[in-house]
């Protein structure tokens, strides 16, 4: 069963979540979601198979999170999707995805639970 990883390369977290599969002998699917951005409809699957909202994946501290008023209550599930294909660094990173289940690796150990 395929195992991907929604990676970013300059990230610590990520890097490390990347070794941990290795080191379990699982070569995952890189995804680097930066160059190779997630449809609207891939990220409403992954907040699906987290049992997350948006605003839980996203990366609150970032720029691009405050300068385009995300925090906005009346936002919709759809408009901060539609954030994270826009600015994809709000994705909290990385996400790990196997058989319809996914898990974020912060910290990397998380991702053990689905695999």
């Amino acid at each position: 069963m395929t195992v991907t990883i929604y990676h970013n390369p300059r990230c610590s977290k990520s890097r490390q979540t990347l070794a941990l599969l290795e080191e379990k002998g699982i070569n995952p699917t890189i995804r680097e979601y930066l160059k190779d951005v997630p449809s609207a409809q891939e990220i409403n699957d992954i907040l699906d198979m987290l049992g997350m909202e948006p605003r839980d994946l996203m990366r609150k501290k970032e720029a691009e999170y405050k300068e385009n008023n995300l925090d906005e209550p009346s936002l919709s599930r759809g408009e901060l999707i539609q954030a994270m294909v826009n600015y994809p660094k709000l994705i909290e990173r990385p996400i790990v995805i196997k058989g319809g289940r996914a898990a974020i690796g912060r910290p990397p150990e998380t991702v053990l639970e689905i695999l």
